[in-house]
């Protein structure tokens, strides 16, 4: 019997507060120990509440921020362990030792105020290393940058501070036990003399000829370097963390244009979420200093999504700005009013254009650009029927959306429905692939994918004993391990974790000619060897970037997911698939609504259809959807030739041509009478401009 929501959130209420619970406790004893006193119980509590205040920081960084809110932060927390130390020392000793006492107070007391110094110097150094841009993939060896101090000096104070105390702990904890006062001054002196060299490599980075370049010599030359490289065609990406790969699945398209490619960015933590790519990269976070970008040759940028900050983009003139999407589906955040804002939107077939004209959200026919979509390329076409044993299955339910609306994921309402009939037919293989953002809204989404996860470990299980006198061969599991370290190398950042910006910057220089073409050339190892890793018989869970969604197309025979861009980049194979209703529409009306629907498989929410839907993959003369399926595409994406990286590449050209007459005619037209953006507060403080 499961246990109820209301158990299961107390059981993580308990193991959240385990660790603070433990702090607290441990000061309670160490008091008790302390007044008392009790030799054993002081040591071994102020011992025990520095451990769970090293391993809160280390384990759960979240809940120090809430101490600190309760003003009950590092500092508040060693001062009272060491005060309560102090206190034991004196009830234990008999005989008078006041002026020894002292010593030993004057020391907490400096090791402190040297903590408190290292902080400052911290926050001066880490202020000073921050400049106005980062960027990645370009040579700043002309900016003389450094490596950055060690992060237990620069970004992990209570650490710092725990870590640096502990030989004073630890001195004052073996007085206890000897009643030999000299271990807790050594202990102290100790501390002081760690916190006094951790200020002292702080201070040299803040002495002239060590720090950094000013930011405004940061930015002339980025100025330099643009001039330089002239880029002409750009992405422009600003979101969250968890959005970053709507930017990744253009960076193999945005490579291969003809020109010079550039990625701009606006948030400093998205330049190493951006995944591994020759292309240079500039993040610029102020609007003041995203401006510059009218003064380059960038002629057209791409826009994979909207965001607030996109409409600061859009206020440089000399630039045509193109939306592209993240992907296509017949939702209408597909046809959202905000694309009118761009020069031209960019859809991959007659599908879109037609959703854009029937949503009449503004968007002129003229400015629909059909392009296809560059990223199915990889995509493999269908094969005819499973070759073996194993119909491989994969289910790719979208996530909830920030409405939660009922039709948007079937994960809640049929997930483990379709999950169990594909588990109960014993020649199925199951993938299954969830949206990454499965269960941030709706906390019934995360529930259910977690109970659908349960269930395929036991059928992995389950058929592990059915098929335990077969043995993985190894080799193809060493196969695995030595590409995976082989794409890593190529792929991974040469940073160390916690590393700043400016060490990345040093880092993540001019890339080594040809290592884009070696990294893909891993990674389409790196998969083949993944799938021949594990019996065509196991189910599998796949999260992650690897293996993507398209390898998952690969290697199934069969798609059941939602109405979502993945049906719409799933017909590149022309293999069938199956739609899941969960809106509550009949299936003649749900056909009708959502076109991506209609050359494919209507699923119930009990999932009653499936075993139609495999015996139509089994037995493709018996399909009824094949030359649907052929239109749809045709349709959803375009025709086939020209190859849409082909399309692609000239809707790029055309916009730079767009851009070229732009400029051309605004020279014409503005000069001499009205000066550049950048240039309209220095005219009217010299006096030459005339209105």
């Amino acid at each position: 019997m499961s246990a109820s929501p209301l158990s299961a959130r107390a059981r993580i209420a308990a193991v959240r507060l385990f660790l603070p619970a433990l702090i607290a406790g441990a000061f309670a004893a160490q008091a008790v120990g302390a007044l008392l006193p009790v030799t054993s119980v002081l040591i071994t509590s102020a011992a025990t509440g520095l451990a769970a205040d090293l391993a809160l920081h280390r384990w759960r960084p979240d809940l120090t921020v809430v101490l600190g809110k309760l003003h009950a932060g590092v500092s508040v927390r060693q001062a009272v362990r060491d005060l309560l130390l102090l206190m034991g020392l004196i009830r234990i000793e008999e005989q008078d030792q006041e002026a020894a006492y002292l010593v030993l107070l004057c020391g907490l007391l400096l090791f402190h105020a040297l903590h408190f110094v290292c902080q400052a110097c911290a926050l001066l150094v880490r202020r000073s290393r921050t400049l106005p841009v980062v960027v990645r993939n370009i040579d700043v060896t002309a900016l003389g940058l450094s490596p950055a101090p060690p992060a237990l000096l620069m970004s992990k104070s209570g650490e710092r501070l725990l870590t640096f105390g502990l030989p004073s702990t630890a001195g004052m904890l073996t007085t206890v036990a000897t009643g030999s006062a000299e271990w807790a001054s050594a202990g102290v002196t100790v501390s002081a003399l760690l916190a006094a060299v951790g200020a002292g490599m702080l201070l040299w980075r803040l002495l002239p000829g060590h720090r950094p370049v000013p930011g405004e010599q940061a930015l002339a030359w980025l100025e330099s370097w643009l001039a330089e490289y002239r880029p002409t065609v750009g992405m422009y990406f600003s979101g969250g963390r968890s959005s970053a790969y709507q930017a990744n699945m253009w960076l193999e398209p945005l490579a291969q244009v003809e020109g010079r490619p550039l990625i701009v960015l606006r948030e400093r933590f998205m330049v190493k979420h951006i995944a591994s790519t020759d292309i240079p990269v500039v993040c610029l976070p102020r609007v003041a200093d995203l401006m510059r970008l009218e003064r380059t040759t960038l002629k057209v940028l791409i826009h994979p999504s909207n965001s607030g900050k996109t409409s600061q983009v859009l206020r440089i003139p000399t630039i045509k700005h193109a939306f592209v999407n993240h992907g296509e589906s017949d939702k209408l955040s597909s046809c959202n009013p905000y694309a009118k804002a761009y020069d031209e939107v960019w859809v991959a077939g007659p599908a879109a254009r037609r959703r854009y004209s029937l949503a009449d959200v503004g968007i002129d026919d003229k400015d629909v650009v059909e392009i296809g979509r560059p990223q199915l390329d990889t995509i493999e076409p269908a094969a005819g029927p499973p070759s073996g044993p194993y119909t491989t299955v994969l289910y790719a339910p979208t996530w909830e959306g920030w409405d939660a609306n009922p039709g948007n994921t079937s994960v809640v309402e049929a997930g483990e429905n379709i999950v169990g009939a594909l588990l109960a037919d014993p020649g199925v293989r199951l993938l299954y692939k969830p949206h990454p953002l499965t269960g941030t809204v709706d906390a019934r989404a995360a529930a259910a994918d977690a109970r659908i996860r349960q269930m395929i470990s036991k059928a992995i299980a389950l058929r592990a004993t059915q098929h335990r006198d077969e043995r993985l061969a190894l080799p193809e599991a060493a196969e695995l391990a030595l590409r995976t370290a082989e794409l890593g190398r190529l792929t991974a950042s040469p940073c160390r974790r916690d590393a700043d910006d400016m060490e990345r910057m040093l880092m993540q220089t001019v890339p080594e000619p040809g290592r884009a073409a070696a990294a893909a050339a891993a990674a389409a190892s790196w998969e083949s060897a993944y799938w021949a890793s594990f019996p065509a018989w196991e189910h599998r869970v796949v999260t992650g970037t690897r293996p993507g969604v398209y390898a998952c197309f690969n290697a199934a025979d069969l798609l059941i997911s939602d109405v979502s861009s993945v049906i719409s980049d799933y017909l590149a194979s022309q293999k069938p698939y199956a739609v899941t209703n969960t809106s509550g529409l009949a299936e003649q009306d749900f056909r009708a609504a959502f076109p991506t629907v209609r050359a494919g498989a209507v699923l119930t929410p009990d999932a009653s259809g499936i075993q139609d839907v495999l015996e139509f993959v089994r037995r493709p003369e018996r399909d009824p959807f094949t030359e649907a399926r052929a239109e749809l595409k045709l349709h959803l994406l375009g025709p086939s030739r020209p190859p849409s990286v082909v399309r692609f590449d000239d809707a790029v050209r055309a916009l730079c041509a767009r851009a070229d007459e732009h400029r051309a005619g605004a020279a014409v037209r503005t000069a001499p009478f009205i000066p550049r953006q950048r240039d309209a507060g220095s005219a009217l403080d010299s006096g030459t401009f005339r209105g």
